[in-house]
């Protein structure tokens, strides 16, 4: 297990900084189980039984670790997405480290290609990666927030245009920091633009007594009595244009859009929808990590912090 020697108390040593040093800490099954091990309980064994903490656990057969003092067997594996796993965790490896390093990230095909496994395997692996992307206890928004809506997938041409489109809608937060930048983003699928799912959407992104800019929809109202300060802009008789009065929400409904178009050629159906707004989330609230190597190390920790996720669960769309 080359590298996992130098696990200490340097974070640099938890995580590989190019392909070279992932490759050399991964070598095998084994290695991905040890680095598992030592995310799960980084101050030793904790049995999941009877709560033992210990330095120490006993080593069986099949990778398990027995509780000293229950007998409990217990894997590094358990209760998290990697449960019941029929795929080598060292494809799991390397499918975050694929995840995370690319630029764009990675679509089922080309994942398929690149790791040798099946289109659907890939697909499953992806999307119990994105359910492990989203923090449960992750902050909201603050400051300066821009919140809009866009419309992703349908006819681009011809029928419905704006809020009555028969496309998916999505609500979008922005942080916007002065004078000119973005902070963090939140989006979510709404089923229409109306008060009863943004103010919804608003409360659970956004922190209380945050500056909270829209435009000047209907949908909005009610704002007033919530715990915002609320700048309101009525685009129609304002002298600039949207995407130049509210510039974060349009810049980031583009990106995504053209990461979607390109990365996953636009196939992203409806009920998936929220799963690749989770994905785009997660990679650009990192986009200014200094080690992509961070990144596939925080991938793995939500993964081990991630209840099961069957492939019943994700078929038809993650509840979210």
């Amino acid at each position: 297990m080359k590298g996992l020697g130098k696990m200490h108390n340097s974070l640099n040593a938890l995580y590989p900084d190019n392909k070279q040093e992932f490759n050399a800490m991964f070598p095998d099954e084994k290695s991905c189980i040890y680095y598992l091990k030592r995310l799960r309980w980084p101050k030793g064994f904790v049995c999941p039984n009877c709560k033992l903490s210990s330095e120490m656990s006993w080593e069986s057969s099949r990778e398990r670790s027995v509780c000293p003092k229950c007998g409990y067997q217990a894997t590094a594996t358990a209760n998290t997405i990697f449960d019941k796993t029929r795929t080598p965790l060292k494809l799991w490896f390397e499918a975050a480290w694929q995840i995370t390093t690319a630029k764009n990230g990675v679509s089922a095909k080309t994942l398929e290609r690149t790791i040798g496994i099946s289109y659907r395997t890939a697909w499953m692996m992806l999307h119990r990666f994105r359910v492990a992307m989203v923090v449960a206890e992750r902050t909201q928004l603050s400051g300066n927030v821009e919140i809009d809506e866009t419309f992703v997938g349908g006819e681009e041409h011809g029928g419905k245009r704006g809020r009555g489109t028969e496309k998916s809608i999505v609500a979008i937060a922005v942080e916007i920091i002065e004078p000119t930048g973005f902070g963090r983003i939140r989006m979510r699928t709404i089923p229409d633009a109306s008060s009863d799912s943004l103010l919804p959407f608003i409360k659970d992104a956004i922190a209380p007594h945050t500056r909270i800019t829209t435009d000047g929809w209907s949908g909005y109202s009610g704002l007033e009595d919530m715990p915002y300060e609320w700048n309101r802009i009525v685009l129609s008789s304002a002298d600039d244009l949207a995407h130049i009065v509210m510039p974060g929400v349009h810049r980031v409904a583009s990106l995504m859009k053209r990461w979607i178009l390109g990365t996953h050629q636009g196939s992203v159906g409806d009920e998936h929808l929220q799963s690749y707004l989770e994905e785009y989330t997660f990679r650009f609230n990192r986009r200014n990590s200094t080690s992509r190597g961070l990144v596939f190390y925080r991938l793995l920790q939500n993964a081990i912090c991630t209840d099961p996720v069957t492939e019943k669960d994700i078929t038809h769309g993650y509840h979210w």
